[in-house]
């Protein structure tokens, strides 16, 4: 599967999602927040900011889910905006995690007060950085996303 068909699946969804739920305004910001909420989420799952505990990560496919819960919202966003990307972020850059998540949310929080282009490709090169410090592979994430998807779909049908 190509990258840019993400961004096609994402628009179905949310497309589902408008109509089940009735959506007839902007909701761009609220996207906005709910990626850094789930950003949020990421992070507290890997721990890496938890000097406090001795407990490790949660298990990697938790972690994962949470990272493709973001990345519904990042492509939904993009969808609202008329931006894309033809291809993954693919960045082999060691980084700090704790370090990391909080330059991520510097940029999402950037990009949604200033929605351009630019701005746009940042975000998606910090979750390449964090993917690859994951060790999560495209291949991991296209399936955890077309899980989580359909997953999404259920939810929606069951009135979540």
């Amino acid at each position: 599967m190509e990258f840019k068909e993400l961004f096609e699946m994402q628009r179905q969804l949310d497309a589902f999602i408008e109509k089940t739920q009735n959506i007839e305004r902007d909701v761009f910001k609220e996207k906005g927040l709910a990626l850094m909420i789930e950003l949020a989420e990421l992070a507290n799952e890997t721990r890496c900011f938890k000097f406090w505990s001795t407990k490790g990560p949660s298990e990697r496919e938790i972690i994962l889910e949470e990272f493709v819960d973001s990345i519904h919202f990042l492509l939904s966003l993009g969808n609202e905006k008329g931006l894309s990307l033809d291809a993954w972020p693919e960045i082999q850059m060691r980084e700090d995690l704790t370090s990391w998540f909080l330059r991520t949310q510097d940029a999402i929080l950037t990009f949604i007060q200033h929605p351009t282009e630019d701005l746009y490709r940042s975000v998606w090169q910090h979750y390449g950085v964090l993917a690859y410090n994951l060790d999560f592979s495209f291949d991991d994430i296209i399936g955890a996303y077309i899980a989580k998807n359909e997953k999404n779909y259920e939810r929606q049908r069951t009135g979540y």
